[in-house]
């Protein structure tokens, strides 16, 4: 080994000993670990596949060492490779076998999905992104405007005592926009309970997606039933400012 990489061990491996001290407590300690360390891999397994939260229990020493039933740390990797990204898209109603209502496919949604911050805001637990509570804020306007409105947005505005300063909001992209999408329903097409007011379902809401490489058109989402659309970024249509949660 050279001098160098004798360097970085001699520095990496103090830290990274710290670094697992800090999550297990003392290395030498006996005491059974707290209610903090007591989820078990298949309630982090039953999180991230159906959005089951877990209760932290007591931890209770084991009369036996572990079996072959419950998930390993490798079910979990493997779930969050194929999954993570794709969640339910919200429809429970069959209709054929096989069909999405029937196989209900992709990482569940938590309960509540949707939380309204009381102070001019929505939380969305799925994605960790907040929302604007007021889906009609500005009425219609262009492309462009839409970008400069939402880039400008910021408490006293739209209904918001949430502290955001400007530069905090964003025009939503495509995927973004989308994901709040539920096909279970229709008029809005938005889960159930949602807490946005003034939605105004038939008209399109801007994104910031432009389509392809040309530079002309933007997509747009329907609340009424999801669809997506493209158009000139003359045209005038609603906004549903985003930021990224804490």
């Amino acid at each position: 080994m050279n001098k160098k990489g004798i360097f970085t061990v001699f520095f990496i491996l103090p830290a990274l000993l710290v670094s697992v001290a800090a999550y297990a407590g003392s290395l030498n300690s006996t005491a059974a670990p707290g209610a903090t360390n007591s989820y078990t891999l298949e309630d982090v397994y039953n999180r991230l596949d159906t959005g089951a939260a877990a209760t932290q229990g007591t931890f209770t020493e084991p009369g036996s060492g572990p079996g072959s039933t419950g998930h390993t740390i490798n079910d979990i990797y493997n779930l969050t490779e194929e999954r993570a990204f794709v969640p339910k898209t919200g429809q429970t109603t069959q209709t054929a076998v096989g069909d999405d209502g029937n196989l209900e496919k992709g990482v569940g949604w938590p309960v509540p999905r949707l939380t309204d911050n009381l102070d001019g805001t929505v939380t969305d637990h799925l994605t960790g992104l907040i929302w604007l509570k007021d889906a009609n804020c500005w009425a219609t306007i262009d492309w462009a405007t839409a970008i400069t409105n939402c880039n400008n947005l910021a408490a006293g505005q739209c209904g918001l005592s949430d502290s955001s300063a400007a530069g905090d909001w964003r025009l939503p992209n495509v995927r973004e926009l989308h994901s709040l999408i539920d096909y279970q329903y229709l008029d809005p097409a938005l889960p159930s309970g949602h807490p946005f007011v003034n939605v105004i379902n038939d008209n399109r809401y801007w994104t910031s997606t432009t389509r392809g490489a040309g530079g002309a058109n933007a997509w747009t989402v329907v609340p009424q039933d999801g669809n997506l659309h493209n158009h000139g970024k003359g045209n005038f249509f609603r906004v549903l400012p985003v930021r990224d949660g804490q």
